[in-house]
């Protein structure tokens, strides 16, 4: 379902992006693993993506913390849309002129309920 929900949106989403005459002026992504884009590198977490066979099919062929062997949706929809790939927000290259590109905060192992990611990392409940 989640799978379905996310490539009906990705779809929708760049067909009323190249129809709109207005160029988009940041991207900004939320999500898990499938949209990470290397911020799990920045955090204190089992759940990484930073050795082989992770960035195989990547330009660089080096892993770049994104849950995948290439590009991921946001890579694609950047590319797409004429921008930057988005950095993570926890990268120290996320700062100035690449500010205003866009930020990737999705994050693997996320979610919203407490026993969500509990095996990857200390978390702070959100209930007393």
């Amino acid at each position: 379902m989640s799978m379905a929900f996310c490539i009906i949106a990705t779809t929708l989403f760049m067909s009323l992006s190249f129809s709109s005459a207005q160029s988009s002026r940041a991207f900004f992504v939320f999500g898990d693993s499938l949209v990470d884009s290397g911020n799990n590198d920045f955090l204190a977490t089992t759940a990484r993506a930073d050795a082989p066979p992770y960035g195989i099919d990547f330009p660089t062929h080096r892993p770049t913390g994104r849950f995948s062997n290439g590009l991921n949706i946001p890579d694609i929809i950047s590319e797409q849309l004429g921008l930057e790939p988005t950095l993570p927000y926890l990268s120290p290259l996320l700062m100035g002129e690449k500010l205003l590109v866009g930020a990737n905060f999705a994050s693997a192992g996320i979610g919203i309920l407490n026993d969500t990611g509990f095996h990857f990392t200390s978390f702070t409940s959100t209930s007393n």
